[in-house]
């Protein structure tokens, strides 16, 4: 599937892996080869869920920083790593403590604050539950508390509040600026040009691109849509990089179209030199302090976990 330089970094990666006692977690936009070699793929609450029951002693996460922090939080006796501690998601940053506090000040016990997990572990340890993309709108629902602080994604609040009208949902101003870079009109050429064909779309893109979506879900969700209908062709509006699993579970005969420059640069930056670096070397470890702040953050976090379970 690639070259030989990439196969032999690919064989010394499996070979490090096992004397290392480590597992390989890698997330769907980043690049396929880093996919390929990895144990597990999938989106980041997907991989935070699974780590928690792997019995390995090192996590390798092929992903950006929030994911490595959650993978620590949750599984605090184990080591992390990640191959590039430089990637990082910008809307993870998106939430000021200024913004939870006066929403506290003004509703009162009256008021959830609900985390997307694509945040920071600061974030997390200001929230009272993490949810996905995937679980969002039926936490919401399920929470006691009539007022909703979403944070820190504006597009994913707005969605959620829209299928949870019976709640008072505030949104945050920030956003995954990748998927916010994504325009209707780019989309709507594509529907042109494709008529007929599926638009699937993450609810981290804009209202206007929404509303042209015949299928609105996370990374996973959008995966399973492709694999159990029957179109030949789909729009996908997410980032270009799940296109190696579509095509691994829908096969050759389906064909996927994305909008121009549909790449997370961050996810980007992770590639196998990477992984095997930090697996030779056991660079970019991941550290949590201890404290209330940690405590609070894996709270959240575990939260998620059991809403998930329901």
């Amino acid at each position: 599937m690639f070259g030989t330089q990439a196969a032999e970094m690919a064989a010394r990666i499996e070979r490090l892996k096992q004397e290392r006692d480590a597992v390989l977690l890698a997330h769907y936009y980043v690049a396929p080869e880093v996919q390929a070699v990895a144990d597990y793929v999938g989106d980041s609450f997907a991989l935070a869920k699974l780590a928690v029951s792997l019995p390995n002693r090192v996590l390798v996460v092929a992903g950006v920083e929030f994911m490595g922090e959650s993978m620590k939080l949750l599984n605090p006796e184990k080591t992390v790593l990640m191959p590039d501690p430089g990637a990082d998601c910008p809307m993870a940053h998106m939430i000021d403590k200024k913004t939870v506090d006066a929403a506290r000040a003004e509703y009162g016990d009256d008021l959830a604050v609900v985390c997307y997990v694509n945040s920071t572990a600061e974030a997390k340890s200001l929230s009272d539950v993490c949810v996905t993309s995937s679980n969002a709108v039926s936490v919401v629902r399920a929470m006691p508390q009539h007022h909703i602080l979403f944070v820190p994604d504006r597009n994913l609040g707005r969605y959620v509040a829209q299928q949870v009208p019976e709640k008072h949902v505030i949104l945050n101003d920030g956003c995954c600026p990748f998927h916010a870079a994504i325009t209707a009109q780019e989309v709507e050429r594509l529907k042109r040009e494709h008529p007929g064909a599926p638009v699937l779309a993450h609810p981290e893109c804009t209202e206007r691109v929404l509303a042209l979506a015949d299928c609105i879900g996370s990374t996973a969700e959008i995966i399973e849509y492709a694999a159990t209908h029957d179109a030949p062709e789909y729009i996908v509006v997410t980032m270009e990089g799940v296109a190696s699993e579509l095509e691994r579970r829908c096969g050759a005969s389906r064909r996927f179209l994305f909008v121009q420059d549909s790449e997370c640069p961050e996810m980007a930056k992770v590639s196998l030199a990477k992984v095997a670096s930090c697996l030779q070397d056991m660079t970019g470890e991941v550290r949590m302090a201890d404290g209330d702040a940690s405590e609070r953050a894996r709270a959240a976090l575990e939260r998620m976990l059991a809403y998930a379970g329901r």
